[in-house]
């Protein structure tokens, strides 16, 4: 006779942890996981193939890890006949024929699903035990008390409290180097000469799993944007192991001086890669800090470099997070610039003359990837200076990235580069010219655009756009202290430049 289910553990598509909250005190006799694909995951944004394919497949992976240390999976595979399409629906139906005790599992990385697995639990009366999520390095609560009483919430001074609590780059109470950030030395360009040869980073030839999700989501998703042709992202713990060994040994050393920097045709520079295998918890952020600690300490990687890196994962990662839980679910909604326009179509496709912007998005599309840079200052820059209503650059931001989880994207899209929340998240909208993009890239060299021209045929829409935002919003942003040199450079141009300016945006703006 079968066993009576005793706790029925919710396992999620970026939950893939064997040392997960949810799994402390697993009985393989009397408990159960349940995994589900659904197609909503994949439609409630339009989910590029690339993350589709990074999220099943890894899914897919470690049902089989799990399985083969001998726990029972309740597994639901997308294309199953009576599959509901939904996580509420797949849930469900797992209650009413296995008729656990109790579901348990660890905090989700997105309110709308935690809202949608809390109803299903009171709908059908059953604990729904939500355990921590112990992959980070603080908790929500950490963060809420940071917050509270402040009038300003800043990332520095969060990163600050996790390098003194952690004792993580710290010599006693002191940061070590004396400094707390590097920031003014990692910010070199490549100069005339491009980036320097070095080793292509660790790309994972599919396996025979993740070539049936392939053809699943080729079959299934075929309208949806993006291509699988190119894919090598890591679905497995061994190969993300894989993956941070090599970004240390080749790529972390100059990481921070190059981490702005952008050249044509060149996807993966000095980057980590590493965000996709972190999002979906294949890697623990402790173990990935202590790799790039110890990197330094064997004198393999100088400390910019390090301090630089880590600051994404000790203090950025967690910061994010901390903005999204206590702050949704209006957060979402925020829109305080009031932009209204449509995300331009060749988002979708890459088909424009601007080279900066074809790069990055002909790079997403193919590869589900785009570095920090490229997300904030030029897809980013761009839909800020043109005005596009923030919910749907946060849409297409989430369906696009295989690394794109709602705690993360979110907090990162509206607050970081869109400036919807106010400066809530961060203390100035991050607006520049194209001058910006041609200090840091070799983009304009083969851009039919100058970005040193505001108005005229060769302007460059980025400038453009650039100056007609301040002179929408100068009122607003004077009163932000960072942005005082920007407006001063504002008043010197006469009225003439400024009504040139207005028209150049306007005729941009039509489609």
């Amino acid at each position: 006779m079968k066993n009576p289910t005793r706790h029925l553990v919710l396992i999620l598509g970026d939950q893939l942890d064997d040392a997960s909250s949810a799994l402390t005190g697993f009985d393989v006799e009397r408990d159960a996981l349940w995994m589900a694909e659904v197609v909503e995951e994949s439609t409630h944004v339009i989910s590029s193939k690339q993350r589709t394919t990074v999220f099943l497949s890894a899914m897919r992976h470690f049902a089989a890890h799990m399985s083969d240390q001998g726990r029972r999976v309740i597994y639901s595979e997308l294309d199953a006949e009576d599959n509901s399409g939904t996580l509420a629906g797949e849930l469900t139906k797992a209650i009413q024929l296995h008729r656990p005790e109790k579901l348990v599992m660890t905090a989700p990385g997105e309110w709308r699903v935690l809202q949608d697995l809390r109803r299903v639990a009171r709908e059908h009366q059953i604990t729904l035990d939500i355990r921590d999520d112990t992959h980070f390095f603080s908790t929500v609560r950490d963060f809420a008390q940071h917050a509270e009483g402040r009038k300003q919430l800043r990332l520095e001074f969060f990163y600050r409290e996790l390098r003194q609590r952690t004792g993580i780059l710290m010599e006693g109470k002191q940061p070590l180097g004396g400094q707390w950030n590097f920031d003014a030395e990692n910010r070199a360009s490549f100069g005339k000469k491009g980036p320097p040869a070095l080793p292509k980073p660790s790309r994972f030839e599919p396996d025979d799993i993740t070539q049936k999700v392939m053809h699943l989501v080729n079959r299934k998703m075929a309208d949806h944007p993006g291509s699988v042709a190119e894919f090598g992202w890591p679905v497995t713990r061994a190969q993300a192991l894989q993956a941070l060994s090599e970004f240390i040994a080749h790529r972390l050393p100059s990481f921070g001086l190059y981490q702005d920097a952008m050249w044509e045709g060149e996807v993966w520079l000095y980057h980590s890669h590493l965000s996709s295998a972190l999002n979906l918890k294949l890697l623990n952020p402790r173990e990935v800090v202590a790799a790039a600690t110890e990197a330094l300490h064997q004198g393999h990687a100088p400390l910019p470099a390090v301090e630089g890196f880590i600051r994404q994962i000790l203090g950025w990662r967690e910061y994010v997070r901390g903005i999204y839980w206590t702050h949704m679910p209006d957060y979402v909604e925020l829109n305080q610039m009031q932009a209204s326009e449509a995300l331009p179509g060749f988002f979708w496709t890459g088909h424009t003359e601007m080279a900066c912007l074809r790069d990055a998005i002909h790079q997403t599309l193919t590869h589900g990837y785009a570095h920090h840079i490229q997300r904030l200052m030029v897809t980013g820059l761009y839909a800020l200076l043109l005005g596009v209503k923030p919910q749907e650059v946060h849409a297409w931001y989430l369906g696009v990235y295989v690394d794109a989880v709602e705690w993360v994207e979110l907090p990162n899209t509206l607050g970081m580069s869109q400036f919807a929340d106010g400066g809530l998240m961060a203390s100035k909208p991050y607006v520049a010219s194209g001058k910006y993009i041609d200090r840091m890239s070799n983009h304009c060299k083969g851009c039919r655009y100058d970005p040193a021209q505001a108005t005229g045929d060769k302007a460059c829409p980025i400038t453009t756009l650039y100056w007609d935002y301040l002179i929408r919003h100068a009122d607003t942003l004077a009163k932000n202290p960072r942005m005082t040199m920007q407006l001063k450079n504002l008043s010197r141009l006469s009225q003439d430049s400024r009504r040139a300016i207005t028209e150049q945006a306007q005729l941009h703006r039509q489609p």
